[in-house]
């Protein structure tokens, strides 16, 4: 059971036996009144938000979440799913849509681990990891201009995901790309 002071943000709780994630709060008191935990909240399955206040008296469950280590096999671009298997079974198949893996699935490659959460068996995100190492697929050439800026160019990646890079990277070279913001880190 969780108090109202609590609820902050990253604290998955249940609302009406709903699980939300606590993305902001606020503790907020008027001249002689109660407390109020002020919150935004969004829905772990659905991915609403909505705006909760939690009174001094309210005592509240945690939502269990389940964290558990799964494996990328492939994405199927026709269907739209991306295929998983269990860290310790590979038998043990699952599937995800192109909404819940988001932006950074991308830079996703096979034999991947990723970190899969769930909430009554029910999968609703991946955890991918922060830097992936890609190999350079094509690279234009070098062209002399204006490099006072830094100068990059756009280079395709082993898995068909272009990235904007420096001047220097060449065809063969191996990237580290930051999965959540999508950006070049450095060569490998």
């Amino acid at each position: 059971m969780l108090n109202y002071n609590e609820v902050k943000p990253g604290v998955a709780v249940l609302v009406e036996g709903e699980p939300y994630v606590c993305m902001w709060n606020n503790i907020m008191q008027k001249q002689q009144r109660r407390p109020v935990n002020q919150t935004k909240l969004r829905h772990l399955i659905k991915g609403n938000q909505i705006e909760y206040s939690f009174q001094q008296s309210d005592k509240l469950n945690e939502a269990e979440i389940e964290k558990k280590p799964a494996v990328f096999v492939f994405h199927d671009k026709r269907k739209g799913e991306w295929v998983f298997h269990a860290a310790a079974n590979k038998s043990e198949r699952f599937s995800l849509t192109d909404e819940m893996m988001g932006e950074g699935g991308k830079f996703l490659k096979p034999n991947t681990e990723v970190e899969t959460s769930a909430f009554d068996g029910k999968i609703f995100g991946v955890k991918l990891p922060i830097k992936m190492e890609l190999k350079v697929k094509d690279a234009p050439p070098d062209v002399r201009g204006n490099t006072a800026q830094g100068g990059s160019k756009i280079v395709t990646l082993e898995n068909g995901t272009t990235v904007n890079v420096p001047m220097f990277v060449k065809e063969g070279d191996v990237l580290r790309i930051n999965t959540e913001t999508g950006e070049y880190v450095e060569r490998a």
